[in-house]
């Protein structure tokens, strides 16, 4: 295991960072430049914008946003949201993103995996992959889309198998049962996408505790540890994560 990354992730609506419980029942977590900064002086090693409701609004991530973060941070940013052709990729990237994050388009046109990692490059491209419990798929969770609103009928671990095959660089899971409720990272979730693909995994959803950080990159197999609620409403520094994640052996950027 490398070393261990902390991303803290900016949830993006009507200009404001937000933070909900099950993808639903949003708070305002502030101004996303006045985060953005803060998070970087903290220690975080990249950071995430989500443009939560762009997909639903069927629209684009508004790239206002990314240019505003991206002129206050220099470590990595992934921006993801209403990304759904190489153009939008080009724009989001060209307004200061690092990385892209991509679901909902890529789940209906999967070519557009293999398009974007051929043109940007396999490191530029991250396919988030939303699911919940559903017994009825072979490995108990199934795909959704459209910020979570939308089953597909397709088992999320096969599409995350799929989504390396076809060149995406990471894999970003998130378990709608586990997101924002403070309760951990579903483990079992993350670590079955883990033993599929070889690219890093994020761990997304849940961490209330320094544990759950531990927990998922260690019982989770994840490299990159992705939270917002106890960052947002600073139940925890970063440092406090990354001193304990170092105390239990696990080597961890210093700032």
């Amino acid at each position: 295991m490398g070393k261990i990354i902390i991303m803290p992730c900016l949830d993006m609506k009507d200009g404001r960072v937000v933070k909900g419980v099950n993808f639903v029942n949003l708070k305002d977590a502030g101004d996303p430049v006045e985060n953005a900064r803060f998070y970087q002086n903290e220690g975080a090693d990249e950071l995430a914008m989500l443009d939560i409701a762009a997909t639903l609004e069927n629209r684009k991530t508004r790239l206002e946003w990314v240019q505003n973060v991206a002129a206050v941070i220099s470590i990595p940013l992934t921006v993801g949201g209403g990304i759904a052709s190489l153009e939008d990729i080009q724009l989001t990237l060209s307004a200061g993103a690092s990385k892209v994050s991509m679901n909902s388009a890529a789940v209906k046109d999967p070519s557009l995996i293999k398009n974007a990692a051929r043109e940007f490059g396999s490191e530029r491209i991250t396919v988030a992959v939303d699911a919940r419990r559903n017994k009825a798929m072979p490995s108990g969770f199934e795909l959704v889309v459209s910020g979570g609103t939308k089953p597909v009928g397709k088992d999320a671990i096969a599409w995350a198998r799929e989504c390396q095959e076809l060149g995406a660089g990471i894999i970003l899971p998130t378990s709608m049962d586990g997101d924002g409720t403070l309760a951990g990272y579903d483990i079992e979730f993350t670590k079955a996408i883990a033993d599929v693909v070889t690219v890093p995994v994020v761990a997304s959803g849940g961490a209330g505790t320094l544990e759950h950080f531990y927990d998922g990159a260690v019982k989770g197999g994840a490299q990159i540890l992705l939270a917002a609620s106890v960052f947002h409403f600073r139940t925890f520094r970063i440092s406090e994560v990354k001193d304990y994640l170092r105390g239990r052996g696990l080597q961890v950027n210093l700032q």
